[in-house]
C-alpha cells in the first residue's frame, strides 16, 4: 500500500492515479479518518499524561477524594477514546489498501490491453502453406490433450495432458529452471497454499465475489495462483541485510485460478485454464535498482521466448490494465494461429516492478547502512515460463503440413525427441 504521508501530501496526484487507473476510492474519507486518528491520538497521549502527572503527584502519600475522582474521570474517557480511535484506524487502513501503487511516468494512460504501448518485436505472425489447426485440433489429433475427460471428473477448464505433452511440459520446466539457476537466481520449489494474510499483503483478494483466488473452507488458506504469493512471503515481517539484496528467486509452482466468467475463443483450451504450473522469477531490490531489474527481468523472458522460436511482442500496460500493485508492467504477447478468427496475440508472460506497495503491507524492511534506518524494499516479479500458454504457442506456432509439430531446438535435450507426430 502507499505511504499514508505520500497520500497525505500528495492528494491530488493520488486522486488523478486512481482515475487514469479506472478505481474509485473516497480519498475525502481517507483523509478525514486520518486527520481524525491524528486528533484522537493527541487526545489519548495527553489523557495518558495527565493519568502520569495525577499518579506521580500522588505517590508516596494517600490520594484525597478530589484526586481519586480526577482518575475515576480520566480512565472513563479513555476506554471510548482506545475504541473510536481501533475503528478510525480499521476504516483508514481498509481504504488505504484500496489505494494503486504510483504509475511510472511513461506508462500509456488507457482503460484496455488496447491502449497498451508496444515497444518491441521479435519475427512476425507465423505464416503457413497449408491450413493450420488450433492448439485443441492438435491435440486431439495426436493424443497430447483430454479437455472433455478434464470436464467430467472435475470441471470446465480442468484437462489432462498426455504422453509427449507431458514430456514436453517437463521439458519447458526444466530448461527455464537451468536458464535461471545459469543467472544466479536461487530456485524454490513452492508450497500451492499459502495463509490468507499473506496473498492479501501480496494484492491478491483471497475472499470475496471478486476473488480469483480458491480459499480452503474451515482454514486460513488458499490455493497460490502464482508463485509470487509464496516467494513474496518468504521474508514477511524481516529485515534483510543491504549487502544481500538483490534477492534472485525463481520458484516452480502448480497455480489455481476461478477465472470467473472468462469466456469465448479467445480464451479457449489452454489459454485460460484453472490449474497450470508455473516458473516465477520474483527479485528483492534495493530502491535505487528496482527500474533497472524490472528490465533484467523482462530481457530474461524476451530471451527466453527468442530460443523457442515463437514470434512475440512486448508491450508497456497501460494504467487502466494495471493491477493495483503495479508501478509498471510489461508483457509478453505471443501470435497465437488458432486465437480467435485467423489468429491474434495473446499473453504468454508478463513483469511487474510493484516498488514498496507489497513489502510496506507485508513488512519487508532492509537496513540502509547510510542512515542505520529500516526501509522497505522493493519487489519485482516476472513469469520465465507460464507452461499452458507456452505449450499452445509451441503446438500454433511449430506444427508442420504432415500434421507433426517440430520440438525447439533447445529443449530437445530435455524431451529426447524432435518432433511429435
Amino acid at each position: 500500500m502507499l505511504d499514508l504521508k505520500y497520500i497525505r501530501e500528495n492528494p491530488d496526484e493520488v486522486r488523478e492515479n486512481c482515475a487514469n487507473r479506472g478505481l474509485s476510492v473516497d480519498l475525502d474519507r481517507l483523509l478525514a479518518l486520518d486527520e481524525r486518528r491524528r486528533e484522537l491520538i493527541r487526545d489519548q497521549q495527553a489523557l495518558r499524561e495527565r493519568r502520569n502527572q495525577l499518579a506521580q503527584a500522588m505517590k508516596g502519600r494517600k490520594p484525597s477524594d478530589d484526586e481519586r475522582a480526577r482518575g475515576r474521570e480520566l480512565k472513563e474517557r479513555e476506554a471510548p477514546l482506545a475504541d473510536e480511535l481501533k475503528q478510525t484506524e480499521a476504516e483508514l487502513t481498509g481504504l488505504q489498501r484500496a489505494v494503486p501503487n504510483r504509475t511510472h511516468a511513461d506508462v500509456p494512460v488507457g482503460r484496455t490491453d488496447e491502449d497498451n504501448r508496444e515497444l518491441r518485436r521479435f519475427g512476425e505472425p507465423t505464416q503457413f502453406d497449408f491450413p493450420p489447426s488450433d492448439h485443441l485440433e492438435l491435440g486431439e489429433r495426436l493424443g497430447l490433450l483430454d479437455f472433455e475427460a478434464g470436464a467430467r471428473v472435475t470441471g470446465q477448464k480442468w484437462y489432462y495432458l498426455k504422453n509427449e505433452a507431458v514430456l514436453l511440459e517437463h521439458a519447458l520446466t526444466r530448461y527455464a529452471l537451468e536458464f535461471l539457476r545459469a543467472r544466479d537466481f536461487t530456485l524454490f520449489q513452492t508450497p500451492d497454499l499459502a495463509r490468507t494474510e499473506i496473498a492479501d499483503g501480496l494484492g491478491f483478494n483471497p475472499r470475496g465475489a471478486e476473488s480469483n483466488v480458491y480459499s480452503v473452507p474451515e482454514h486460513d488458506l488458499v490455493l497460490v495462483g502464482t508463485a509470487e504469493i509464496t516467494l513474496g512471503g518468504l521474508h514477511a515481517d524481516q529485515i534483510l541485510e543491504a549487502d544481500a539484496l538483490p534477492l534472485r528467486y525463481c520458484g516452480f509452482s502448480h497455480c489455481f485460478r476461478v477465472e470467473a466468467g472468462a469466456a469465448g475463443r479467445a480464451s479457449r483450451g489452454l489459454y485460460r485454464v484453472h490449474q497450470f504450473s508455473k516458473v516465477e522469477m520474483f527479485v528483492y531490490a534495493h530502491p535505487d535498482r528496482s527500474d533497472e531489474i524490472h528490465e533484467e527481468l523482462v530481457g530474461y523472458e524476451e530471451e527466453i521466448f527468442r530460443s523457442l522460436e515463437i514470434p512475440f511482442r512486448t508491450v508497456d500496460v497501460c494504467t487502466g490494465d494495471l493491477g493495483a500493485p503495479a508501478y509498471r508492467k510489461y508483457d509478453l504477447e505471443a501470435w497465437m494461429p488458432g486465437r480467435g478468427e485467423g489468429g491474434s496475440w495473446g499473453e504468454i508472460t508478463s513483469t511487474s516492478n510493484c516498488t514498496d506497495y507489497q513489502a510496506r503491507r507485508l513488512g519487508i524492511r532492509f537496513r540502509d547502512p547510510a542512515t542505520g534506518n529500516a526501509r522497505h524494499v522493493h519487489l519485482l516479479n516476472g513469469t520465465a515460463i507460464s507452461m499452458c500458454r507456452a505449450l499452445l504457442a509451441i503446438m500454433e506456432n511449430h506444427q508442420r503440413a504432415d500434421g507433426s509439430i517440430a520440438i525447439p531446438k533447445v529443449l530437445q535435450p530435455f524431451t529426447g525427441f524432435e518432433r511429435i507426430g
